[in-house]
């Protein structure tokens, strides 16, 4: 669905990682991304999930989690997917590089309160550019979706110079990626 400018998305009744092609979820946020030069489509994403339990500090007064915490929710999605796909800070620091989010965006659904356990689904989508596109999704053990987002990170390097190319080590994980091998 293509939206213009000023246009907001409807949300869909499910998920925004419903079934899509080579079953994996299409996405909500990002579009699929071009057919390479050669006209292979963009790969299909890379999903994990991980489980956690909210914690008492991150309950407000009202015992739902506080607003600010679902970003730290978000991270612990890149982090097992870095876990999962060998794409983590550690890999990124010991090539030279950073990725630090350039864009957060948070969709509230349903609260989750004190002691609650969830399942946060994190998704990579492709992109030919020197950027880290994910997408995620917060539902509580019922299935309840509770919030869904996405972060757009990009490199740098220790100097804090932006990299408008991908970096050696990104640029090998996409061509595994591409080939199917992830």
């Amino acid at each position: 669905m293509s939206t213009t400018k000023g246009q907001s998305r409807p949300h869909s009744p499910s998920t925004c990682f419903e079934q899509g092609r080579d079953g994996f979820r299409t996405p909500y946020y990002f579009r699929e991304a071009p057919a390479a030069p050669d006209g292979a489509p963009s790969p299909a994403p890379l999903l994990v999930e991980t489980a956690r339990v909210v914690r008492f500090n991150e309950a407000d007064p009202l015992n739902i989690v506080w607003h600010g915490h679902y970003a730290s929710y978000f991270e612990d999605g890149r982090i097992a997917f870095g876990k999962r796909y060998g794409l983590g800070y550690e890999t990124m620091s010991k090539a030279g590089f950073v990725a630090p989010i350039k864009h957060l965006v948070v969709d509230y659904e349903a609260p989750l309160r004190f002691g609650q356990e969830c399942r946060i689904a994190a998704a990579l989508f492709w992109s030919d550019a020197a950027r880290l596109n994910f997408e995620y999704e917060i539902r509580d053990m019922t299935g309840r979706l509770t919030t869904r987002g996405c972060t757009i990170q990009l490199f740098l390097n220790f100097s804090g110079v932006l990299q408008y190319a991908k970096p050696a080590f990104y640029e090998e994980f996409c061509l595994l990626w591409r080939k199917g091998v992830l």
